[in-house]
């Protein structure tokens, strides 16, 4: 199990770029199973929950060329579809969570696919419903497999998918990704209501739009999928991460320093930037980039009757779940105070145990709650040794961390390394002092 070691308290400045979006990158490469063309994809962030799906795809036959870093091309021309039905295709399945956007490609070429509860962090109860009953009303068929644990999807002898009309129980990123993806090539068409309009999902449906599919409602929470018989080839650039961005911008703060973060696609992030704003950062747009100037303190905000400022997360446009632990951690060291809300997981916010530990004044009212009352940069954070319970989590106390008084420990930087891209060299390039053991 290797670690970070972690020098506290330095300076950061310089500039840094943020990487492809994993979370698109999961459907946009899922999605090449849906036509035996070649789909060229650049941008494609180098980690490992990647690189896991890479590998699972080469697997079920699917010919990769790597052209030069973060720049592939995929042809699904020869699928070994019965490695695809498995035990130890559908184990390797269960180990990555991502491996469940290749499920609504499958079912749709080839009539049948396997869907094990998938794996990933642990962060709590991840639901599967949204996706089974969406291929179910396609027309797939549903059992369990005891052997395999997992369920099987298939479509009856003699039929196909067809569209209709679904209303979902919730606005699933992945659920919708999946379901889209199958109904693109089913009979009719499909109308999506509830759906999730992430800017990953929206670039989803464009990079099929691009494939020969008719989505129409891009950006929407209502989508109608006019189902083809085929898809063909394209080309397709992944969008810079907005987690990571995010990430970086808690991280200046925390340091109280100056940098340039290049590249964001600001149009595309959403209420990100205020929210930050919120919590006091100055943060300027300059062009396409984000310049985070060095304060001397950061001031949360109140709401207009003079109550605490509420953070939560919520489905697209509102607040990604995965900015909840960074955003936390950095009001830690704000003026004022901040209630967290963390909705979607109920074993997410856990992981402030450390923090208190650090020296920080939290008070987790329950699983999804906790109170942050801001040090305002007076009194520094301790170091510590810690374990990286997920990816998000991971990056808050490797945040933490850099900011502490003294050398910190943190293990288990796998979890880490799922999410983000030589975390550790390109914050050195910024002025960190991080050692991988």
């Amino acid at each position: 199990m290797s670690s970070f070691v972690i020098e506290g308290g330095h300076k950061l400045s310089g500039t840094i770029r943020p990487q492809g979006a994993k979370n698109e990158a999961l459907q946009i490469i899922s999605a090449v199973l849906l036509t035996e063309e070649e789909v060229t994809v650049s941008n494609i962030p180098e980690i490992l929950d990647i690189k896991n799906l890479i590998l699972l795809l080469e697997g079920l036959g699917v010919k990769v060329t790597r052209h030069e870093k973060g720049c592939y091309t995929f042809k699904a021309d020869q699928i070994d579809t019965e490695y695809a039905a498995s035990a130890d295709f559908v184990a390797k399945c269960a180990k990555l969570r991502g491996s469940v956007m290749v499920v609504g490609p499958l079912l749709a070429r080839f009539g049948r696919a396997y869907f094990p509860k998938p794996g990933g962090d642990q962060i709590g109860r991840r639901r599967v419903d949204t996706h089974i009953l969406g291929f179910m009303n396609l027309g797939a068929e549903q059992e369990y497999d005891i052997e395999k644990k997992a369920f099987f999807l298939h479509v009856p002898e003699g039929r196909s998918l067809e569209g209709r009309y679904m209303l979902l129980d919730e606005a699933s990123v992945t659920g919708t990704a999946n379901i889209v993806m199958a109904a693109c090539l089913a009979k009719g068409e499909t109308t999506i209501y509830n759906a999730a309009c992430e800017p990953y999902l929206q670039q989803l449906c464009r990079m099929l739009n691009n494939m020969g599919a008719h989505i129409e409602g891009v950006g929407s929470n209502l989508l109608k999928i006019k189902g083809v018989e085929r898809l063909g080839g394209t080309v397709h650039k992944i969008l810079p991460d907005m987690i990571e961005i995010g990430s970086f911008i808690a991280l200046a703060a925390m340091n109280r320093s100056s940098i340039t973060i290049k590249d964001v696609a600001y149009d595309e992030l959403g209420m990100i930037p205020e929210c930050f704003r919120r919590l006091g950062v100055n943060l300027e747009r300059r062009g396409d980039d984000i310049f985070i100037p060095e304060q001397e303190s950061y001031v949360i905000d109140s709401f207009l009757d003079g109550s605490i400022l509420h953070i939560a997360d919520a489905p697209w446009p509102g607040l990604s779940p995965d900015l909840i632990s960074v955003i936390l951690v950095m009001a830690t060291q704000c003026r004022g105070s901040v209630l967290i809300h963390q909705k979607m997981f109920e074993s997410r916010l856990f992981f402030v145990d450390k923090l208190i530990d650090m020296g920080a004044q939290i008070i987790l009212c329950d699983p999804h709650r906790a109170v942050v009352i801001g040090h305002d940069h007076r009194y520094q954070l301790r170091s510590g040794n810690m374990s990286s319970p997920d990816i998000r989590a991971g990056i808050a106390l490797l945040i933490a961390a850099m900011s502490a008084k003294g050398t910190s420990v943190i293990s288990n930087i796998e979890q880490i390394d799922r999410g983000y891209e030589d975390i550790d060299l390109r914050l050195n390039a910024l002025g960190a002092r991080i050692t991988r053991q």
